[in-house]
């Protein structure tokens, strides 16, 4: 079974950047879509976005299609998210998520422990 670890979470102010990482351990990601989501108090976790096993493939959310981008590096067996022009809206807790299977999806049955991301205005 595959672990994984986020990181990179922060305090940023509006407008900034910032760039979170999900570490695997325990099996290559090699076969698996990865996908990141986020969840805001009292509310819902929610897709945000994924990439395919090869990274040739992506999806993102409405809410932040055009500011942030999903890549992976096969080699060091991690996945990134790369955040721009950060609103305060986009303050939650960010999900890393994987599963077996080459293409984009938004359902997942591995989860990391999250790590916060908050934007100040």
């Amino acid at each position: 079974q595959v672990q994984l670890v986020e990181s990179g979470g922060g305090l940023v102010q509006a407008g900034g950047s910032l760039r979170l990482s999900c570490a695997a351990s325990g099996r290559t990601l090699s076969s698996y879509a990865m996908g990141w989501f986020r969840q805001s108090p009292g509310k819902e976790r929610k897709f945000v976005a994924a990439i395919n096993w090869s990274g040739g493939r992506t999806r993102y959310a409405d809410s932040v299609q055009g500011r942030f981008t999903i890549s992976r590096d096969i080699a060091k067996n991690t996945v990134f998210l790369q955040m721009d022009s950060l609103k305060p809206e986009d303050t939650a807790v960010y999900y890393c998520a994987a599963r077996q299977g080459l293409g984009v999806f938004t359902e997942y049955d591995v989860w990391g422990q999250g790590t916060q991301v908050t934007v100040s205005s």
